[in-house]
């Protein structure tokens, strides 16, 4: 039988950084010989990427935007993830559920218990093998995305929301320690990468 293939998931606030390391985790895992699947949420699929444009771009209810991103979730999670899983790949979103409950459930409030039964609804046996978690101060994020490109509706998003978002990524990742890994992105790019080449080398 083939041997499941690995997947990873990348977190973090908007201005985190962590689309910059992206590539690297990618070459790094490239390199050991295994089919690699980049992906990212929302979006991964043809219809995901349209319920993404509605998803950065249009006003919703809380409840609208977290069914919409599960929605594009679940149908990434049966045309992209799991087949590429079972048939032995590696494979790394930016972005997965943990991301539903920093940002719908941190930063807009909505019920973690509402989250936690949509998540097990829409994956209830899927869970990353490791979650790398990008994290760095809010005014840090700011400034970064002050200095790049035109910002969506949540990055134009008040710094209490991100504040919140934050909070609730961190409590995500003590709650669940034996997943994720945990990057101080303050520091340089050289520094990070030689931890996430660590992290990653620790995969079996």
């Amino acid at each position: 039988m083939t041997q499941r293939g690995k997947f990873i998931t990348f977190e973090g606030i908007d201005g985190a950084g962590k689309s910059t390391h992206i590539q690297y985790v990618g070459e790094l895992i490239a390199a050991r010989g295994v089919e690699l699947v980049s992906s990212r949420e929302p979006g991964g699929t043809p219809l995901g990427e349209k319920l993404r444009e509605l998803w950065l771009h249009e006003s919703m209810h809380v409840e609208t935007e977290t069914l919409l991103v599960f929605a594009s979730r679940r149908e990434h999670i049966a045309q992209v993830i799991q087949p590429a899983l079972e048939r032995g790949a590696w494979v790394i979103s930016d972005r997965f559920t943990d991301a539903s409950f920093a940002y719908q459930g941190g930063g807009r409030g909505l019920s973690l218990d509402k989250l936690e039964t949509i998540a097990y609804w829409v994956h209830p046996e899927l869970e990353p093998d490791l979650t790398i978690l990008f994290d760095v101060p809010l005014e840090v994020a700011r400034a970064r995305l002050d200095a790049t490109r035109e910002l969506d509706r949540f990055e134009r998003e008040k710094a209490e929301f991100f504040f919140a978002t934050r909070k609730e990524y961190l409590r995500r990742a003590e709650q669940h320690a034996h997943r994720f890994r945990v990057i101080d992105s303050t520091r340089s790019i050289d520094d990070i990468q030689r931890e996430l080449a660590a992290i990653i080398g620790e995969l079996a």
